[in-house]
């Protein structure tokens, strides 16, 4: 047969995302295409890693992470959003909230068990399910608020359904699920015997009175959810891997034991920094992020409006969806890219969220970005208002 691939490339393909990222930096442009986070990384977050890489702290930890910060997780769990979290038992600190994803569909899903996902989806979602031999079946949901009935999740119904994804806040759309909404997922869930497996990354980024709300902590929704999050984007700490899960005990071993097969632990006395900064910053350091993260998003929505590519303004995350309709080009991908040549900014074209050709008239922003870059993103967006596209 000759020396080839494992049949298993083609589920690791590489993302849109990093394709654009790639894109941006030939033409050393601005990019608002990779959720990559730059502002400061909080000083008792860095001061707590250096301090245990100086005393020591430079060895596996335990499979489920350090104590300090298990417990730390289970602390602003419950002070922010009421959840209880035994940390010892319950908590499994992994390689970011995708390496917790990841343990969470080996240990739960067998090959062929199928998983609902909203899309538009983040696509690591569908490629950990994938390379899990798992099976994504999708239910759309319709813009401006991103809705869906009951009825869309009674029509992918199988008998192979095992689990359902929910994120909230979402990538790419910043849908914030509401109480409702969340009722109904877990009346859904229940009656048809189903884990819920959430991402909840995006959870200290919410605006216009919205609120997250774990679904977990929703009556009898504690014993099948797996709740997944991380401190990538709320530390602006995105390569340092430190995310978790909280579930069930009758889950969280298993977990935690694909955790330790595949990546061991996560970095030593990163996740000391991590429990540093947990229990340094309460409610008021998250309620500043907030509040310095809408006016960013008010101001890339509006340089949108003024260029023609209307935004579906996010309830949370900092991301946003816009149509890119009037860009040239027959998918998301070509307008991104002529879009791309035309402004010199990155975003990350609509087909990357869609099983099909539904999101082939949008784009996603990132607005994630220090002050200066982005109002120079804004200032080159703004003026394609003003640019006759050539047919």
């Amino acid at each position: 047969m000759g020396l080839h691939l494992s049949q298993r490339h083609e589920w690791v393909m590489q993302s849109e995302i990093r394709n654009m990222s790639i894109e941006c930096d030939r033409v050393e442009g601005i990019n608002l295409s990779q959720g990559v986070c730059d502002l400061e990384v909080p000083a008792m977050v860095r001061q707590g890693a250096a301090a245990a890489m100086e005393a020591g702290l430079n060895t596996y930890t335990r499979y489920d992470g350090l104590t300090e910060l298990r417990q730390a997780i289970a602390h602003k769990q419950k002070i922010i959003t009421g959840m209880e979290a035994d940390s010892e038992r319950e908590i499994i600190v992994s390689a970011g909230a995708t390496g917790a994803f990841y343990c969470a569909c080996l240990a739960l899903l067998d090959p062929g068990d199928e998983v609902i996902l909203f899309e538009p989806y983040y696509g690591y979602h569908v490629s950990t399910l994938v390379a899990t031999q798992a099976v994504p079946v999708y239910v759309r949901m319709e813009p401006p608020a991103w809705t869906f009935s009951e009825q869309d999740l009674e029509k992918v119904l199988s008998p192979k359904i095992r689990g359902i994804m929910i994120n909230t806040p979402a990538n790419p759309s910043g849908k914030v699920f509401a109480y409702e909404e969340l009722q109904r997922l877990a009346a859904f869930a229940a009656k048809h015997d189903l884990f819920v497996f959430t991402d909840e990354i995006y959870e200290h980024f919410v605006y216009d009175g919205h609120r997250h709300i774990p679904p977990a902590t929703l009556p009898g929704m504690k014993e099948r959810t797996i709740t997944i999050s991380g401190l990538s984007k709320t530390f602006s700490i995105t390569g340092w891997r430190v995310g978790y899960s909280i579930c069930d005990t009758k889950w969280a071993q298993t977990i935690g034991y694909f955790n330790d097969l595949v990546y061991v632990c996560a970095p030593a006395p990163l996740q000391m920094g991590v429990a540093k900064g947990l229990m340094a910053l309460g409610p008021d350091y998250y309620d500043k992020l907030t509040q310095e993260y809408v006016n960013k998003r008010d101001r890339i929505c509006a340089a949108l409006s003024r260029a023609g590519l209307e935004p579906y303004v996010p309830q949370g995350a900092y991301y946003v969806l816009a149509d890119i309709s009037r860009i040239p080009g027959e998918t998301s991908k070509e307008k991104a890219m002529n879009l791309l040549r035309q402004s010199g900014v990155a975003c990350v074209p609509g087909e990357a969220f869609y099983h099909d050709e539904a999101g082939d008239h949008l784009a996603r922003f990132c607005f994630a970005k220090e002050d200066a870059v982005l109002d120079e993103a804004c200032r080159r967006i703004e003026k394609l208002g003003n640019f006759s596209f050539r047919k």
